[in-house]
């Protein structure tokens, strides 16, 4: 079975390096320097995730984002 998952992508000011986030796996990130790099180690780091959770356990449907302004 094969399931889709929300990566928030940003990057780091000190490195440069991208950080990716799994939304719906709490505690799931990766880093790479670039996209594609990024996309192999999100994948491992999916699967590795994935193995560690008990297979009746539900998974978070990603909903959306929002972008808040607000008065610094």
């Amino acid at each position: 079975m094969k399931r889709s998952f929300t990566i928030v992508v940003e990057r780091d000011p000190e490195s440069n390096w991208l950080v990716g986030e799994v939304v719906e796996l709490p505690g799931c990130y990766s880093q790479a320097p670039d996209l594609p790099a990024l996309e192999a180690n999100m994948q491992e780091a999916i699967q590795a995730y994935l193995k560690t959770v008990e297979p009746k356990e539900p998974l978070p449907d990603f909903v959306g984002t929002w972008r808040v302004e607000v008065a610094a």
